[in-house]
């Protein structure tokens, strides 16, 4: 049997979130840019040429915008509730990655983002 892997990657989704330590942060929000890896069997999208059979990309994007929508302090608890939510959808994810990014950090220094990537 051929061996039907299939990376999808989804990057730069744009979420505005109230994310942060700083009580400015979950006050005001900021801008947040997330990217998706994920990583799965694809018989069926791959033979069948069905939506059933594979991961709807747009339906992962609305599952990053909801779970951005509730606040945290920290963006490893954010990129883990996201892998979460991605995995109970589609428990066929064999791996991949979640990054969540920061570009207007306030860290004290000019930086271009601050991201944070939990692999699975």
């Amino acid at each position: 049997m051929m061996n039907n892997n299939i990376i999808i990657d989804v990057t730069g989704i744009h979420v505005y979130a109230r994310h942060g330590v700083m009580p400015q942060e979950r006050t005001v929000g900021n801008e947040f840019v997330v990217d998706l890896r994920l990583e799965y069997q694809a018989q069926s999208a791959v033979m069948d040429d069905s939506l059933e059979g594979t991961i709807n990309y747009a339906e992962a994007i609305d599952i990053v915008r909801k779970e951005m929508q509730c606040p945290s302090q920290l963006l490893e608890h954010v990129a883990a509730r996201i892998r979460a939510a991605l995995i109970e959808r589609w428990g066929g994810i064999s791996g991949g990655y979640v990054r969540v990014s920061k570009p207007n950090a306030p860290v004290g220094a000019q930086v271009d983002n601050v991201s944070v990537t939990l692999r699975f």
